[in-house]
């Protein structure tokens, strides 16, 4: 199958190419390098540097490499960043989503094409009353961030209807793993090695007690693969159904690292969900994906590439 991922020099997707290539396929990678790495990016993959936002770039590359398939990663995805300047998280997400949209409605090619597409389950559904999310849960997102994920979700269905091809909409809890960038904003587990491996101390933004449902990026890809051939004109939830406190994160990371130091405290942030974890049974049903890696494991093996 001939796959186009975008964001493919990132942390997630780059994996995803990875897998994508180890099963067989042809990949072709999209990202401008803003915040992915050239290195991260599989020599048998082709690569285009292109931005989203740049209509007749993608226009091309589609018109030129023809997709079955599109695995849709490229992305702005900071919650804090978001709040501080909303437009630039808006125009990449949704504007530059249309484009990747626009582009494989018009030149994605074979009777089967699909459209897979990373969203946020961790802050699409806002401050929900019950716990754990599924995807029938309220979305009212309290960030642009999580606000241009939903609107992402409906530009998708819109041109998929358009088009005539079909979707697999994910909605991620906070993955972690190998590649994710330490000097990021987002990313506390990279982020707290990272420091922690340097001797500084972490920043818990609160008293230790916002939680968030922790996934392994390899059981994160596995899901991806299984999306090639599984899932139609589906929203499925990935996650744990676990909530990890700030404070267990940087328990675990402290422990993996033989980090000596309290972390500091500091206000928690405006934007921000409090606690949030995502419930995967329609996965399971769907899909027959669950996560594997203990978040034990996960920290091991992340703090290991760090």
């Amino acid at each position: 199958m001939k796959i186009i991922v975008t964001g493919g020099a990132g942390f997630i997707a780059s994996h995803i190419t990875d897998a994508y290539l180890k099963k067989g396929h042809k990949v072709a990678v999209i990202d401008d390098l803003s915040t992915g790495f050239r290195r991260n990016v599989n020599p048998k993959a082709k690569f285009y540097k292109a931005d989203i936002r740049d209509q007749a770039a993608i226009a091309k590359i589609f018109a030129k490499e023809k997709p079955e398939a599109v695995n849709h990663h490229a992305a702005i995805a900071e919650v804090v960043k978001s709040l501080r300047d909303p437009i630039p998280t808006l125009q990449v997400n949704v504007l530059g989503t249309t484009n990747v949209l626009l582009a494989f409605g018009m030149h994605g090619s074979g009777p089967r094409r699909k459209f897979i597409f990373s969203s946020t389950g961790g802050a699409i559904y806002g401050e929900p009353k019950k716990i754990p999310a599924d995807e029938s849960t309220e979305t009212s997102p309290l960030s642009p961030y999580g606000l241009s994920k939903l609107l992402d979700e409906e530009v998708i269905r819109f041109y998929a209807r358009h088009y005539g091809f079909t979707y697999l909409i994910f909605r991620y809890p906070n993955v972690y793993g190998p590649r994710q960038n330490p000097k990021g904003e987002a990313g506390v587990v990279a982020i707290f090695g990272g420091l922690m491996k340097e001797g500084k101390q972490p920043i818990i933004f609160g008293d230790g007690t916002k939680a968030r449902d922790y996934t392994f990026v390899h059981d994160i890809v596995r899901a991806n693969e299984l999306a090639l051939k599984k899932g139609k004109n589906e929203i499925i939830n990935l996650g744990s159904g676990k909530m990890t406190t700030d404070r267990m994160i940087f328990d675990a990371i402290a422990s993996a690292t033989g980090y000596p130091d309290e972390p500091i405290f500091a206000p928690y942030r405006k934007g921000e969900v409090y606690q949030i974890s995502i419930k995967a049974d329609k996965a399971r049903k769907i899909l027959g994906w669950k996560p594997k890696t203990t978040f034990k494991d996960g920290v091991r093996a992340t703090m290991e590439t760090l």
